[in-house]
Protein backbone atom coordinates (compact mmCIF):
# COMPACT_ATOMS: atom_id res chain seq x y z
CA UNK A 1 0.00 0.00 0.00
CA UNK A 2 1.09 3.48 -0.44
CA UNK A 3 1.09 5.50 2.43
CA UNK A 4 0.03 9.37 2.23
CA UNK A 5 3.14 11.97 2.19
CA UNK A 6 3.38 13.65 5.68
CA UNK A 7 0.56 16.33 5.70
CA UNK A 8 -0.65 15.15 2.18
CA UNK A 9 -4.19 14.09 2.48
CA UNK A 10 -5.30 10.58 2.36
CA UNK A 11 -6.40 9.04 -0.87
CA UNK A 12 -9.88 7.23 -0.53
CA UNK A 13 -8.66 3.83 -0.14
CA UNK A 14 -6.75 5.12 3.01
CA UNK A 15 -9.59 7.06 4.77
CA UNK A 16 -9.73 6.36 8.53
CA UNK A 17 -13.08 4.81 9.46
CA UNK A 18 -15.02 6.45 12.15
CA UNK A 19 -13.94 5.60 15.49
CA UNK A 20 -17.44 5.67 16.92
CA UNK A 21 -17.66 1.86 14.47
CA UNK A 22 -14.61 1.00 17.30
CA UNK A 23 -15.82 1.29 20.40
CA UNK A 24 -18.62 4.04 21.22
CA UNK A 25 -21.08 5.14 23.74
CA UNK A 26 -24.30 5.45 21.78
CA UNK A 27 -26.75 7.69 23.51
CA UNK A 28 -30.68 7.64 22.95
CA UNK A 29 -32.15 10.79 22.96
CA UNK A 30 -35.37 9.27 22.70
CA UNK A 31 -34.93 7.92 25.83
CA UNK A 32 -33.79 11.17 27.63
CA UNK A 33 -36.73 12.96 26.40
CA UNK A 34 -38.62 10.17 27.63
CA UNK A 35 -37.37 10.51 30.80
CA UNK A 36 -38.01 13.47 31.27
CA UNK A 37 -41.43 13.56 30.44
CA UNK A 38 -42.12 10.83 33.09
CA UNK A 39 -40.11 13.05 35.43
CA UNK A 40 -42.20 16.26 34.52
CA UNK A 41 -45.56 14.14 35.11
CA UNK A 42 -44.37 13.08 38.05
CA UNK A 43 -43.31 16.19 39.58
CA UNK A 44 -46.43 18.31 38.25
CA UNK A 45 -47.13 21.30 39.73
CA UNK A 46 -43.47 21.71 40.37
CA UNK A 47 -41.31 22.29 37.63
CA UNK A 48 -37.88 20.28 36.45
CA UNK A 49 -34.31 21.64 36.51
CA UNK A 50 -32.35 19.04 34.35
CA UNK A 51 -29.38 18.31 35.99
CA UNK A 52 -26.19 18.33 33.02
CA UNK A 53 -23.18 18.81 35.41
CA UNK A 54 -20.37 16.54 34.40
CA UNK A 55 -21.08 16.79 30.91
CA UNK A 56 -25.04 15.68 31.50
CA UNK A 57 -23.09 12.61 33.69
CA UNK A 58 -21.16 11.55 30.24
CA UNK A 59 -24.40 11.63 28.48
CA UNK A 60 -22.73 15.15 26.41
CA UNK A 61 -24.23 18.55 28.20
CA UNK A 62 -25.29 20.48 25.12
CA UNK A 63 -27.36 17.85 23.08
CA UNK A 64 -28.85 16.29 26.15
CA UNK A 65 -29.62 19.92 27.68
CA UNK A 66 -31.72 20.47 24.37
CA UNK A 67 -33.84 17.06 24.10
CA UNK A 68 -34.80 18.06 28.18
CA UNK A 69 -35.81 21.48 27.62
CA UNK A 70 -37.97 20.06 24.27
CA UNK A 71 -39.78 17.30 26.26
CA UNK A 72 -40.52 19.59 29.57
CA UNK A 73 -37.39 20.57 31.49
CA UNK A 74 -37.97 24.49 32.48
CA UNK A 75 -34.63 24.47 34.31
CA UNK A 76 -31.25 23.65 33.75
CA UNK A 77 -28.53 23.28 36.33
CA UNK A 78 -24.98 22.41 36.29
CA UNK A 79 -22.21 22.38 39.34
CA UNK A 80 -19.81 24.96 38.06
CA UNK A 81 -19.92 28.18 35.81
CA UNK A 82 -17.59 27.18 33.13
CA UNK A 83 -20.36 24.56 31.92
CA UNK A 84 -23.14 27.24 31.95
CA UNK A 85 -20.89 29.17 29.91
CA UNK A 86 -20.68 26.58 27.78
CA UNK A 87 -23.83 26.30 27.33
CA UNK A 88 -24.64 29.82 26.43
CA UNK A 89 -21.88 29.32 24.16
CA UNK A 90 -23.91 26.82 22.54
CA UNK A 91 -26.89 28.94 22.58
CA UNK A 92 -28.54 27.88 25.49
CA UNK A 93 -30.76 30.73 27.07
CA UNK A 94 -32.71 28.47 29.32
CA UNK A 95 -32.71 29.36 33.23
CA UNK A 96 -29.54 27.86 34.74
CA UNK A 97 -28.19 27.79 38.36
CA UNK A 98 -24.43 26.93 38.86
CA UNK A 99 -23.85 26.02 42.54
CA UNK A 100 -20.30 25.06 43.35
CA UNK A 101 -17.53 27.24 43.27
CA UNK A 102 -14.23 28.74 44.41
CA UNK A 103 -12.48 32.07 45.04
CA UNK A 104 -11.22 31.91 41.37
CA UNK A 105 -15.23 31.42 39.96
CA UNK A 106 -15.88 34.17 37.10
CA UNK A 107 -19.16 35.50 38.44
CA UNK A 108 -18.51 38.51 36.16
CA UNK A 109 -19.13 36.39 33.20
CA UNK A 110 -21.90 34.31 35.03
CA UNK A 111 -23.72 37.50 35.93
CA UNK A 112 -23.09 38.67 31.99
CA UNK A 113 -24.58 35.72 30.86
CA UNK A 114 -27.68 35.95 32.97
CA UNK A 115 -26.81 32.62 34.82
CA UNK A 116 -28.33 32.26 38.28
CA UNK A 117 -25.40 31.64 40.64
CA UNK A 118 -26.02 29.32 44.18
CA UNK A 119 -25.24 31.57 47.10
CA UNK A 120 -23.57 29.24 51.17
CA UNK A 121 -22.52 32.87 52.19
CA UNK A 122 -18.52 33.63 51.09
CA UNK A 123 -19.27 33.71 47.73
CA UNK A 124 -21.88 36.63 48.27
CA UNK A 125 -19.43 39.93 48.21
CA UNK A 126 -17.84 38.43 45.14
CA UNK A 127 -21.58 38.02 43.59
CA UNK A 128 -22.47 41.81 44.32
CA UNK A 129 -19.07 42.55 42.79
CA UNK A 130 -19.64 40.91 39.95
CA UNK A 131 -22.91 42.98 39.53
CA UNK A 132 -21.40 46.15 40.13
CA UNK A 133 -18.90 45.75 37.15
CA UNK A 134 -21.36 44.46 35.06
CA UNK A 135 -24.33 47.16 36.28
CA UNK A 136 -26.68 44.68 36.32
CA UNK A 137 -28.28 42.52 39.18
CA UNK A 138 -27.07 39.53 39.64
CA UNK A 139 -29.92 36.68 40.49
CA UNK A 140 -28.40 34.21 43.50
CA UNK A 141 -30.47 31.16 44.98
CA UNK A 142 -29.62 31.16 48.93
CA UNK A 143 -28.54 27.68 49.71
CA UNK A 144 -29.24 26.18 53.64
CA UNK A 145 -27.53 23.29 54.72
CA UNK A 146 -30.49 21.34 56.74
CA UNK A 147 -28.17 18.29 57.15
CA UNK A 148 -25.95 16.97 54.12
CA UNK A 149 -22.82 19.02 55.69
CA UNK A 150 -21.58 20.13 52.42
CA UNK A 151 -22.09 23.40 51.22
CA UNK A 152 -24.66 26.04 52.42
CA UNK A 153 -24.87 27.74 55.20
CA UNK A 154 -25.12 26.23 58.41
CA UNK A 155 -28.81 26.94 60.10
CA UNK A 156 -26.72 28.89 62.68
CA UNK A 157 -25.78 31.66 60.12
CA UNK A 158 -28.72 31.25 58.04
CA UNK A 159 -30.00 34.69 59.39
CA UNK A 160 -26.57 36.46 58.94
CA UNK A 161 -26.25 35.72 55.27
CA UNK A 162 -30.12 36.18 54.40
CA UNK A 163 -29.99 39.38 56.29
CA UNK A 164 -26.75 40.52 53.97
CA UNK A 165 -28.72 39.56 50.79
CA UNK A 166 -31.62 41.52 51.69
CA UNK A 167 -29.54 44.53 51.97
CA UNK A 168 -28.05 44.16 48.76
CA UNK A 169 -31.63 43.33 46.96
CA UNK A 170 -32.59 46.57 48.23
CA UNK A 171 -29.92 48.58 46.53
CA UNK A 172 -30.73 46.85 43.62
CA UNK A 173 -27.61 44.66 43.24
CA UNK A 174 -29.26 41.27 43.24
CA UNK A 175 -32.52 39.44 43.01
CA UNK A 176 -33.18 36.61 45.56
CA UNK A 177 -34.46 34.46 43.06
CA UNK A 178 -34.08 30.83 44.92
CA UNK A 179 -33.58 29.69 48.08
CA UNK A 180 -32.64 25.65 47.99
CA UNK A 181 -31.37 22.55 49.93
CA UNK A 182 -29.72 19.34 49.04
CA UNK A 183 -30.88 15.88 50.46
CA UNK A 184 -28.20 13.14 51.86
CA UNK A 185 -30.69 10.06 51.84
CA UNK A 186 -33.48 10.25 49.82
CA UNK A 187 -32.49 7.03 48.11
CA UNK A 188 -33.20 5.33 51.38
CA UNK A 189 -36.84 5.98 52.04
CA UNK A 190 -36.56 4.35 55.32
CA UNK A 191 -34.68 6.73 56.64
CA UNK A 192 -35.73 9.33 59.11
CA UNK A 193 -33.44 11.91 58.27
CA UNK A 194 -34.86 12.80 54.85
CA UNK A 195 -38.35 14.37 57.74
CA UNK A 196 -35.57 15.73 59.29
CA UNK A 197 -34.11 17.62 56.24
CA UNK A 198 -37.52 18.75 55.24
CA UNK A 199 -38.54 20.61 58.31
CA UNK A 200 -35.22 22.29 58.69
CA UNK A 201 -35.96 23.77 55.18
CA UNK A 202 -39.45 24.94 56.20
CA UNK A 203 -37.85 26.48 58.96
CA UNK A 204 -35.01 28.75 56.69
CA UNK A 205 -37.53 29.44 54.55
CA UNK A 206 -39.58 31.17 57.14
CA UNK A 207 -36.81 33.00 57.79
CA UNK A 208 -35.99 34.27 54.66
CA UNK A 209 -39.88 35.06 54.72
CA UNK A 210 -39.88 36.94 57.77
CA UNK A 211 -36.84 39.16 56.55
CA UNK A 212 -38.11 40.35 53.52
CA UNK A 213 -37.20 37.36 50.36
CA UNK A 214 -39.99 36.55 48.18
CA UNK A 215 -38.01 33.88 46.12
CA UNK A 216 -39.88 32.66 42.61
CA UNK A 217 -38.49 29.04 43.35
CA UNK A 218 -37.97 26.93 46.23
CA UNK A 219 -35.99 23.74 45.74
CA UNK A 220 -35.16 20.32 47.50
CA UNK A 221 -35.69 17.19 45.82
CA UNK A 222 -33.63 15.34 43.83
CA UNK A 223 -34.32 12.66 41.54
CA UNK A 224 -35.16 9.54 44.39
CA UNK A 225 -37.15 12.37 46.15
CA UNK A 226 -39.08 13.91 42.87
CA UNK A 227 -39.50 9.82 42.70
CA UNK A 228 -40.91 9.17 45.94
CA UNK A 229 -41.61 12.34 48.59
CA UNK A 230 -43.95 14.23 46.65
CA UNK A 231 -43.82 16.36 49.68
CA UNK A 232 -40.50 17.78 49.21
CA UNK A 233 -41.41 19.49 45.40
CA UNK A 234 -42.35 22.75 46.44
CA UNK A 235 -41.67 24.53 43.21
CA UNK A 236 -39.31 22.65 41.59
CA UNK A 237 -37.06 19.48 41.31
CA UNK A 238 -33.71 18.94 40.56
CA UNK A 239 -33.60 15.80 38.77
CA UNK A 240 -30.02 13.97 37.76
CA UNK A 241 -29.57 10.13 37.72
CA UNK A 242 -33.36 10.04 36.10
CA UNK A 243 -33.08 12.01 33.30
CA UNK A 244 -30.21 9.19 32.23
CA UNK A 245 -32.93 6.53 33.00
CA UNK A 246 -30.99 4.85 36.16
CA UNK A 247 -33.05 4.55 39.25
CA UNK A 248 -31.85 5.56 42.68
CA UNK A 249 -32.98 3.09 44.45
CA UNK A 250 -31.88 -0.44 45.07
CA UNK A 251 -35.02 -2.10 45.50
CA UNK A 252 -36.48 -0.91 41.97
CA UNK A 253 -35.25 -0.83 38.28
CA UNK A 254 -35.07 1.29 35.96
CA UNK A 255 -38.14 0.04 34.40
CA UNK A 256 -39.85 -0.44 36.96
CA UNK A 257 -39.77 3.88 37.43
CA UNK A 258 -41.14 4.19 33.96
CA UNK A 259 -37.10 4.91 32.95
CA UNK A 260 -35.11 3.84 30.13
CA UNK A 261 -31.12 3.80 30.33
CA UNK A 262 -30.09 6.36 27.75
CA UNK A 263 -25.97 5.06 27.27
CA UNK A 264 -25.28 2.09 25.83
CA UNK A 265 -21.32 1.42 25.91
CA UNK A 266 -20.13 -1.35 23.12
CA UNK A 267 -16.75 -2.24 20.69
CA UNK A 268 -15.62 -4.89 19.03
CA UNK A 269 -14.08 -7.79 19.96
CA UNK A 270 -10.45 -7.23 19.03
CA UNK A 271 -8.66 -10.71 19.12
CA UNK A 272 -10.06 -14.54 19.84
CA UNK A 273 -7.46 -16.69 20.19
CA UNK A 274 -7.31 -20.74 21.87
CA UNK A 275 -5.45 -21.35 24.81
CA UNK A 276 -4.65 -24.20 26.69
CA UNK A 277 -6.03 -25.50 29.85
CA UNK A 278 -4.24 -23.27 32.80
CA UNK A 279 -3.49 -20.18 30.88
CA UNK A 280 -2.99 -17.44 33.15
CA UNK A 281 -4.98 -14.05 31.75
CA UNK A 282 -3.89 -10.47 32.52
CA UNK A 283 -1.56 -8.73 34.84
CA UNK A 284 -0.99 -10.54 38.03
CA UNK A 285 -2.30 -14.06 36.32
CA UNK A 286 -5.43 -13.92 38.98
CA UNK A 287 -7.04 -15.65 36.74
CA UNK A 288 -6.29 -19.56 34.78
CA UNK A 289 -8.56 -21.36 32.64
CA UNK A 290 -9.44 -24.45 33.88
CA UNK A 291 -9.77 -26.31 29.94
CA UNK A 292 -8.62 -25.55 26.97
CA UNK A 293 -10.28 -22.73 26.18
CA UNK A 294 -10.71 -19.59 24.07
CA UNK A 295 -9.80 -15.92 24.74
CA UNK A 296 -11.74 -12.82 23.37
CA UNK A 297 -10.17 -9.57 23.89
CA UNK A 298 -12.53 -6.37 24.28
CA UNK A 299 -10.13 -3.03 23.77
CA UNK A 300 -11.78 -1.03 26.70
CA UNK A 301 -10.33 -0.83 29.97
CA UNK A 302 -9.85 1.90 32.58
CA UNK A 303 -8.53 4.46 30.22
CA UNK A 304 -11.94 4.55 28.48
CA UNK A 305 -14.08 4.94 32.17
CA UNK A 306 -14.41 0.61 33.35
CA UNK A 307 -13.61 0.65 36.46
CA UNK A 308 -10.65 -1.39 37.13
CA UNK A 309 -11.55 -3.43 39.92
CA UNK A 310 -14.84 -4.56 38.41
CA UNK A 311 -13.62 -7.90 37.32
CA UNK A 312 -16.67 -10.37 36.76
CA UNK A 313 -18.48 -7.50 35.17
CA UNK A 314 -21.13 -8.50 32.00
CA UNK A 315 -20.20 -8.26 28.18
CA UNK A 316 -22.98 -9.09 26.02
CA UNK A 317 -21.67 -10.89 22.92
CA UNK A 318 -23.58 -12.70 20.00
CA UNK A 319 -26.62 -12.77 22.04
CA UNK A 320 -24.30 -14.44 25.53
CA UNK A 321 -23.29 -12.30 28.57
CA UNK A 322 -19.64 -13.53 29.42
CA UNK A 323 -18.25 -12.23 32.93
CA UNK A 324 -14.39 -10.28 32.51
CA UNK A 325 -11.92 -12.65 34.11
CA UNK A 326 -8.49 -11.69 35.22
CA UNK A 327 -7.43 -7.82 35.52
CA UNK A 328 -8.81 -4.78 33.85
CA UNK A 329 -5.66 -3.04 31.79
CA UNK A 330 -6.18 0.41 31.01
CA UNK A 331 -7.04 -0.24 27.70
CA UNK A 332 -8.36 -3.96 27.26
CA UNK A 333 -9.94 -6.65 29.44
CA UNK A 334 -10.52 -10.32 28.27
CA UNK A 335 -13.61 -13.02 28.29
CA UNK A 336 -13.50 -16.21 28.43
CA UNK A 337 -15.62 -18.23 25.83
CA UNK A 338 -14.92 -21.63 26.86
CA UNK A 339 -14.45 -24.25 23.67
CA UNK A 340 -15.19 -22.17 21.00
CA UNK A 341 -11.81 -23.90 19.69
CA UNK A 342 -11.19 -21.35 16.52
CA UNK A 343 -8.46 -22.99 15.36
CA UNK A 344 -10.56 -26.39 15.73
CA UNK A 345 -13.11 -24.74 13.00
CA UNK A 346 -15.07 -23.20 15.76
CA UNK A 347 -17.03 -19.61 15.55
CA UNK A 348 -14.59 -16.99 15.89
CA UNK A 349 -15.57 -13.80 17.74
CA UNK A 350 -13.51 -11.76 16.05
CA UNK A 351 -15.33 -8.54 15.23
CA UNK A 352 -18.17 -9.26 16.78
CA UNK A 353 -20.39 -6.00 18.61
CA UNK A 354 -19.70 -6.62 22.47
CA UNK A 355 -21.62 -4.50 24.97
CA UNK A 356 -20.98 -3.92 28.27
CA UNK A 357 -23.93 -1.78 29.13
CA UNK A 358 -27.27 -0.61 28.07
CA UNK A 359 -30.91 -0.49 28.55
CA UNK A 360 -31.08 -3.81 29.47
CA UNK A 361 -34.52 -4.86 28.15
CA UNK A 362 -32.84 -8.18 26.20
CA UNK A 363 -31.75 -9.78 29.31
CA UNK A 364 -28.38 -7.73 28.13
CA UNK A 365 -26.11 -5.95 31.29
CA UNK A 366 -26.74 -2.62 32.24
CA UNK A 367 -24.73 0.22 34.27
CA UNK A 368 -26.14 -0.96 37.38
CA UNK A 369 -24.41 -4.79 37.02
CA UNK A 370 -21.50 -2.75 36.56
CA UNK A 371 -21.51 -1.45 39.50
CA UNK A 372 -22.29 -4.21 41.62
CA UNK A 373 -18.99 -5.66 40.20
CA UNK A 374 -17.20 -2.48 40.81
CA UNK A 375 -18.53 -2.50 44.27
CA UNK A 376 -19.72 1.50 43.84
CA UNK A 377 -23.05 2.91 42.53
CA UNK A 378 -24.88 3.47 38.46
CA UNK A 379 -23.97 7.24 38.58
CA UNK A 380 -20.61 6.58 38.78
CA UNK A 381 -20.41 3.68 36.13
CA UNK A 382 -21.79 6.40 33.44
CA UNK A 383 -19.92 9.40 34.40
CA UNK A 384 -16.82 8.15 34.46
CA UNK A 385 -17.08 6.82 30.71
CA UNK A 386 -13.32 9.16 29.49
CA UNK A 387 -13.74 10.89 26.21
CA UNK A 388 -11.42 8.57 24.73
CA UNK A 389 -14.93 6.91 23.91
CA UNK A 390 -16.84 8.76 21.26
CA UNK A 391 -20.38 9.64 22.09
CA UNK A 392 -22.74 9.09 18.79
CA UNK A 393 -26.50 10.06 19.50
CA UNK A 394 -28.99 8.45 18.14
CA UNK A 395 -33.03 9.75 17.95
CA UNK A 396 -31.97 13.04 17.43
CA UNK A 397 -35.17 14.38 16.47
CA UNK A 398 -38.29 13.86 18.60
CA UNK A 399 -40.62 10.61 17.05
CA UNK A 400 -43.54 12.29 15.20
Amino acid sequence: MTYPAAGGPAPASYASPNASDERSAVIDLEAIRHNVRRLVAVASPARVMAVVKADAYGHGAVPVARAALAAGAQWLGVAHVTEALALRAAGIDAPILAWLHTPETNFVAAVAAGIDIGCSGWELDSIVAAARDQERPARVHLKVDTGLGRNGATIESWDKLVGAAVEYQEEGLLRVAGVFSHLAVADEPERPETDEQLAAFRDALAVAEDAGVDPEIRHLANTPAALSRPDTHFDLVRVGLGVYGLSPFRGQTSAELGLRPAMTVRTLVAHCKDVPAHQGVSYGLRYRTEDASTLGLIPLGYADGVPRVATGGPVRIDGVTYPVVGTIAMDQMVVDFGPLHVAAGGDSRLGSEAVLFGEGNDGGPTADDWARAAGTINYEIVTRISPRVPRRYINEEPTP
